[in-house]
């Protein structure tokens, strides 16, 4: 091998070493990935942030439309708003034998408030005769998440843009008596959370069996929440002007 070959060599191997140190150093650099939480790590990080929850906003969807009627009607869906500690607003739209109506509550405190359409009066309702209790919502929720059962991580989805983890559980109808007025006792439910995957957020949860003595046992409710801790202005009713 003659001289200006051996130096070419040299030179190649000195080159190649030289961008192997560099890519060595690169990598050395990069920072640390961090580590993966746990399941229940992780549902304990989403219970903090719901329990710190000051308001939101979410809407609600009764997927087979098989749930039990809402004073008399078939509900489609609700949008609500709620801020701690005690004001929830509700709308609801529901299917009557006279065609679609718009469905309000506003309860602040011991006091909450009904009419039937837009255009009908308020009306005072008792807060016994609410069929879902909003208010305090994410402390509520916070506390069904160490009582799930089975829970398990399903996988990884894209919830607007952001990623969200799945976790699917069972819980007994019972442990929903805080968030739903007037539970069946006894049933199986089975709850499925979609969560925030950096922030811990919950996003999404369905609540997948019978809840309601005239539920059908299909029956699916699924809540999305948007609108975590963004301000909300919920007011009662000033029932002398019906406004």
């Amino acid at each position: 091998m003659n001289s200006s070959r051996i130096a070419r060599l040299r030179l190649s191997i000195s080159v190649t070493a030289m961008v192997l140190l560099f890519l060595a150093a690169g990598c050395n650099n990069e920072e640390p990935e961090e580590p993966e939480l746990s399941l229940d790590e992780l549902l304990a990080s989403t219970g903090e942030e719901l329990a710190a929850m000051s308001s939101v906003k979410f809407e609600m969807i009764d997927e087979m439309e098989s749930g039990a009627k809402f004073f008399g009607a078939t509900l489609k869906k609700v949008e609500g708003e709620v801020s701690n500690p005690d004001s929830v607003r509700l709308l609801m739209d529901v299917v009557t034998g006279l065609g679609f109506a718009k469905i309000e509550i506003v309860a602040i405190g011991e006091e909450s408030y009904i009419k039937f359409s837009r255009d009908a009066p308020w009306t005072p309702l008792p807060l016994e005769q609410m069929p879902f209790n909003f208010v305090g919502l994410g402390v509520t929720l916070s506390e069904l998440l160490p009582v799930m059962q089975n829970a398990t991580i399903v996988g990884r989805e894209s919830l607007e843009g952001s990623r969200a983890v799945r976790v699917d559980g069972t819980l007994v109808s019972d442990e929903l008596s805080n968030l739903i007025t007037s539970v069946v006792s006894g049933h199986p439910i089975a709850l499925s959370l979609w969560i925030d995957e950096s922030e811990h957020t919950l996003r999404r949860l369905r609540i997948d069996g019978q809840i309601f003595d005239d539920d059908a046992p299909e029956t699916t409710r699924l809540i999305n929440f948007v609108g975590v801790n963004a301000p909300v202005d919920i007011q009662l009713p000033n029932i002398a002007s019906g406004s």
